[in-house]
């Protein structure tokens, strides 16, 4: 409103300079002091025009500057919104090839094996993945009792299978046991899933026969004698065996190898071996 004010006030001031500007272009000698009076009028008048025409022209100047200033602020904006969601995409990718190379170091680590690679899509239980969901099923040639891997180790062993799904019952889970033995002397010992101890990190071992040598850092892998689990898969390692009170059979803790709390890809071991109920896994 103040804008289109002042241009209406230019225009009629611009007016009333042209027609004093006329007059006083009159050469009558009888308009000499009308236009000396008219030019003592007009000066400050001019001035007075100019300086309006020059605020104005500053004004639009100025807020032409400030609206290509917040054109460009908002160019800004998008430019850094897309940029930060392109390296938030590009961060997720690393992460996703870094466990990708492990998957991978895994599978070639167990190559005797046919595998094949699923993505965790629900996790049934607490905290950590005890009961997970995978996106493989029977259409791809998963089985119950196909062998888990992950994290450069044992998982667990697949309990549930639908067409393009599976559940898999991890080896912490407090019902789970398995029939496991030390890599450095082949004695057998039995690795049973506590969610108490998985607090601090940590699994049981238990039934280590006397005069068996499991000691503290040995690595645990599944036994030849496993009804279930096929043999030499990593478990993870030893640590404070110590004789049980009954002075027959050794104890103790073991250290998995791998992480339950945000697991992500996983290899499903397709080869299944013979179940017997009557035997621990």
């Amino acid at each position: 409103m103040e804008s289109r004010y002042n241009r209406y006030v230019l225009i009629a001031l611009t007016l009333c300079c042209v027609a004093l500007m006329a007059v006083t272009s009159i050469n009558d000698q009888w308009l000499a002091p009308l236009r000396t009076a008219v030019g003592y009028v007009l000066i400050p008048i001019q001035t007075g025009v100019n300086r309006v025409g020059v605020s104005i022209y500053d004004e639009l100047t100025d807020y032409g500057k400030l609206k290509t200033a917040l054109d460009e602020n908002e160019l800004l904006k998008t430019q850094i919104a897309e940029l930060t969601e392109e390296n938030n995409r590009l961060t997720s990718e690393l992460f996703e090839l870094d466990r990708l190379r492990e998957l991978y170091a895994l599978d070639q680590e167990y190559m005797q094996y046919e595998k094949t690679a699923a993505r965790v899509i629900a996790n049934d239980s607490g905290d950590w993945f005890q009961v997970f969901r995978v996106d493989k099923g029977s259409m791809d040639g998963i089985q119950p009792g196909n062998n888990v891997l992950a994290d450069g180790g044992l998982i667990g062993i697949v309990t549930d299978v639908g067409p393009h799904y599976a559940t898999v019952r991890s080896i912490i889970d407090d019902s789970s046991r398995v029939s496991a033995m030390a890599l450095q002397s082949g004695d057998l010992c039995i690795v049973g899933g506590d969610l108490t101890l998985y607090k601090d990190g940590r699994l049981s071992i238990s039934e280590i026969q006397p005069g068996a040598d499991v000691k503290d850092g040995d690595r645990i892998v599944t036994s030849n004698i496993s009804s279930t689990f096929l043999p030499g898969i990593l478990i993870g390692y030893a640590k404070e065996i110590t004789l049980d009170s009954n002075q027959l059979t050794s104890s103790g803790y073991l250290i998995p190898v791998a992480k339950f709390n945000n697991l992500r890809e996983v290899l499903i071991i397709t080869d299944v071996k013979e179940t017997d109920d009557t035997e621990v896994e």
